[in-house]
């Protein structure tokens, strides 16, 4: 069901959104920026970030496909800048559960709002999609839907399985929300078997909680931690973007949270301001950074791939991880944390210094 949208003055609403009623993210200043040298939105991108505008065939074919179908793409909603290459490769990422998300991440580029749509029959539309396109590897990611009792878990469940019988052929990687914390709803998608079950961490504990206010940084490494419990054999993801203000203690840290949740593959990629509503970028981080940021996490900490890279985004290059990365073992969280505890977006504003819980204590980790 689709809805005449509205928007506050202030809000930050992309064109044309059809699946709700856009709201504003909010301020784009934020507290822990503060005292940093930001870079200008005007500033001119580093030569190394600069792309060719697609327009390949497939690409074009799969451009009308989305548009017949009313379909969505992260590659499109998100204005990721490898939609030429990964489109003309093969590979796509589907946005599912509509193109309006519940949460205000202030880095995204994905409108935020109260979501109208719940297409129980997007699932077999998705997958008819993906058999006509006959693609290799398909990511599958959504927008939060913090209205649905499962988060949409069973829409992502019912994708994997109608692509599997469509197309037995093509790898299903998903990228999924945190589902508040829901193992069930988690359990729900991890028994669809998808090839890679991915969840983004995207920042440091430090910056969590102003750049991510409706998540929760402990939630969302067990969440995958708890994933692997629930399917060892499964490949596991998640990803960081550089560049918000983090500092590179924190990124060292980072990664080892996630190591000890049992996570497989590591994406990390910088953050491009996608409005003057967004957070600001703090630095360019330079593709020789990115490099040593790789034999790190692949050398240090014994990711089973790194994916580093300025335009690297989660589904960059992700047909190849689904087909020659092998899963590791459990790690040593295994039980959902903060589940019930609230996001910094559901506190009120003279509640917000005690918003970071710490980090659990080895009693909670040892699974």
């Amino acid at each position: 069901m689709a809805s005449v949208l509205r928007s506050a003055p202030g809000g930050y609403a992309p064109a044309q959104k059809d699946t709700g009623i856009v709201k504003p993210k909010g301020s784009a200043r934020i507290a822990v920026h503060e005292g940093l040298a930001l870079v200008p939105l005007e500033a001119r991108k580093p030569p190394w970030l600069k792309v060719r505008s697609p327009g390949g065939v497939n690409y074009l074919r799969l451009r009308r496909l989305m548009r017949s179908g009313a379909l969505h793409t992260v590659c499109e909603e998100a204005g990721c800048p490898n939609i030429g290459e990964c489109w003309e490769a093969g590979t796509a990422t589907f946005m599912i559960l509509g193109d309006v998300c519940t949460r205000a991440c202030k880095y995204c580029a994905v409108a935020h709002g109260l979501p109208t749509e719940y297409d129980r029959d997007e699932p077999r539309r998705v997958a008819e999609a993906v058999a006509e396109l006959g693609l290799e590897h398909v990511v599958i990611t959504s927008v939060n839907r913090d209205d649905l009792p499962d988060g949409g878990a069973e829409i992502f469940a019912g994708t994997i399985l109608e692509i599997r019988a469509r197309l037995p052929t093509c790898s299903v990687e998903v990228l999924i929300p945190d589902f508040k914390g829901d193992e069930d709803a988690l359990a729900t998608v991890v028994a669809a078997k998808p090839a890679i079950l991915g969840h983004n961490l995207e920042t440091v504990e430090r910056l969590h909680p102003y750049v991510r206010p409706g998540g929760r940084y402990w939630r969302s490494i067990s969440f995958l931690g708890v994933a692997k419990r629930l399917d060892p054999r499964a490949l596991t993801k998640t990803g960081m973007i550089l560049g918000m203000g983090e500092e590179a203690p924190e990124i060292r840290r980072a990664m080892a949270d996630v190591r000890e949740a049992g996570v497989d593959i590591l994406t990390l990629g910088q953050y491009l301001r996608p409005s003057p509503r967004h957070i600001p970028v703090a630095r360019w981080v330079t593709p020789a950074e990115f490099a040593e940021w790789k034999r790190v996490g692949e050398v240090e900490f014994d990711f089973k791939h790194v994916e580093s890279g300025p335009l690297v985004r989660s589904s960059y290059h992700a047909k190849e991880q689904a087909r020659e990365v092998e899963a590791g073992a459990p790690g040593g969280i295994q039980e959902m944390l903060e589940a019930d505890v609230p996001a910094p977006a559901e506190l009120r504003p003279s509640r917000l210094v005690p918003l970071q819980a710490g980090r659990p204590d080895a009693a909670r980790i040892a699974g």
